[in-house]
């Protein structure tokens, strides 16, 4: 069924940020950070209030989301492990429908260059291209996060950037995302300690608004075709640096104290004691860099959700708010001092908690508007309700996370999942990986999170568990705790279940198979007959 016949929903816009905190909008309960913007998508639709990413780290999740199935499924692992040509994406599964998939941001998709020339694959152009990207249209793709010095060619919002009169090899770097000193010197955004300084750049060329009208270029360019819009956003990820107004709009005394305490560094996980020494978690566990950087990542946060009025308001004008579903959500949060830690990569709520909010413009919403939803859905459920949303088929075979129409529409399923899951590994932390003497290819970590419990599984180490009831914030570790023994083997003997039903028969759709014997006999396959 094509998407023009199958519903009142022509459009998808998934809008991702870059890790943004689940509790960083004021729709989600910060007591100073004002995001009226994003609120008001809570007050159309329904705020899912616990979902989880796949991964704790851009790549995993990022390919988690696109592919709609776990990290160990579509075996990008880590940012820059590229995801195989052989793994359908969402581009995929709306194109052969007349539906344009395209992005504009972020996708931190690595082309598989060695398979496409194992297949004798032409990724210069048509879908040889799009398997590069990940399955999306590069309408104006920006990874950002270009270091220092380094000569950028060929991107996009640099040569916008250059044409503006910014002159540099580099000019994400040297303007959008640097200050500037007493005589003009470049005060680089990788040094936190300039992060309280503006940016220098006009804030109608920074990043962050730069996107939002190449979605709205995007959107005037598609007309009345279908689409589905990954608008990903880089910001608020680091480097932390704002422009003015956003760098001071927030001060040292709203921050948000830091989650941890004094017990946590006493005999302490191997794994977290090596991600502890990492720089990032020793700039973030002093009190002087977080007063510095907090209120920037705030002012960040502010400035997404005044680019998100202006693009909810041509939404509005051009009447594409009553046939488009909208998705917002984010690929991570960041630590800012949690837990000793800084960054992501693990596995506490302030990594891979995150926020998600679902408009559907259909009467059949009305009755959930402004709602929340405590059930636990997880960031691979979006690639379904995508499809669902557009009539489109459903993928089984595929997609491993379930629609979230029914929680939309006011009709809970009457079964849903006990559990969300989480992967990743440290293989590439040196400072991690080589004081504990393990292989590369045995730094697995896998978290298994119920209502009540949380375990991760470590390759070769010790697990860790919580008790969310009694320790919702995570500060006691009872990984090794003697009376907890019988809670860690049933949640162990969940995770095996889990490993056990991933998706693998992915090449014939389920109703295939179960035709299979049916076909044998029609066209003469007598095996054994007498």
């Amino acid at each position: 069924m094509d998407a023009e016949t199958s519903s009142t929903v022509r459009n998808v816009l998934f809008i991702m940020a870059d890790q943004l905190r689940w509790d960083y909008l004021s729709c989600n309960g910060h007591p100073h950070l004002e995001t009226p913007n994003i609120d008001a998508l809570a007050a159309r639709g329904v705020n899912f209030s616990k979902a989880f990413v796949q991964g704790p780290v851009c790549g995993a999740s990022r390919m988690s989301t696109y592919t709609g199935r776990y990290v160990s499924s579509h075996g990008s692992f880590w940012n820059f492990v590229p995801l195989s040509i052989g793994v359908k994406t969402l581009g995929d599964h709306v194109r052969p429908h007349g539906v344009r998939c395209a992005v504009v941001g972020k996708t931190h998709v690595e082309a598989d260059v060695e398979g496409a020339a194992r297949v004798g694959l032409d990724i210069s152009e048509g879908p040889g291209l799009l398997a590069m990207e990940g399955g999306f249209e590069p309408f104006a793709r920006d990874d950002g996060t270009w270091p220092p010095g380094f000569k950028v060619q060929g991107n996009q919002y640099c040569d916008w950037l250059r044409s503006l009169g910014y002159e540099s090899d580099n000019p994400w770097h040297d303007y959008a995302n640097s200050a500037r000193g007493a005589n003009g010197e470049i005060l680089s955004g990788w040094h936190l300690r300039w992060a309280e300084h503006p940016a220098a750049i006009r804030e109608e060329h920074s990043e962050t608004p730069y996107t939002t009208d190449r979605a709205i270029d995007f959107m005037r360019e598609a007309g009345d075709q279908p689409w589905v819009l990954h608008l990903s956003y880089i910001k608020p990820h680091w480097p932390y640096v704002a422009p003015a107004p956003y760098n001071d709009m927030y001060n040292k005394e709203q921050i948000v104290p830091p989650v941890r305490s004094a017990a946590e560094l006493q005999d302490q996980h191997p794994v977290l004691r090596g991600f502890r020494s990492y720089l990032p978690s020793q700039s973030f566990s002093r009190d002087e860099v977080r007063e510095k950087v907090v209120p920037v990542y705030m002012g960040l946060i502010k400035q997404l959700d005044d680019q998100l009025g202006k693009l909810f308001a041509y939404l509005r004008e051009s009447g594409r708010d009553q046939d488009t579903l909208i998705v917002f959500t984010s690929d991570h949060g960041d630590y800012l001092g949690d837990h000793w830690l800084g960054e992501k990569e693990l596995f506490h709520d302030t990594a891979v908690h995150v926020p998600m909010l679902v408009v559907d413009p259909r009467e059949q919403a009305d009755a959930t508007r402004g709602t929340v939803v405590d059930a636990l859905v997880e960031a691979i459920d979006l690639a379904p309700t995508f499809l669902d949303a557009l009539g489109l088929p459903a993928a089984p075979q595929w997609l491993e996370g379930r629609s979230l129409m029914p929680w939309l529409h006011g009709k809970p399923p009457g079964q849903w999942r006990q559990y969300v899951v989480s992967e990743n590994s440290y293989a590439f932390r040196d400072d991690v990986r080589l004081p504990l003497n393990r292989p590369v290819d045995g730094c697995q970590m896998t978290m298994l999170r119920t209502e009540d419990w949380k375990y991760v599984h470590y390759e070769g180490l010790p697990p860790q568990l919580f008790d969310l009831r009694q320790d919702p914030q995570e500060l006691e570790d009872l990984g090794r705790s003697d009376g907890h023994a019988a809670v860690r083997e049933q949640l162990q003997g969940l995770l095996f279940d889990w490993f056990r039903n991933r998706k693998r028969l992915t090449t014939m759709a389920p109703q295939d198979i179960e035709a299979w014997n049916a076909r044998e006999l029609e066209v003469g396959i007598n095996i054994g007959l007498w």
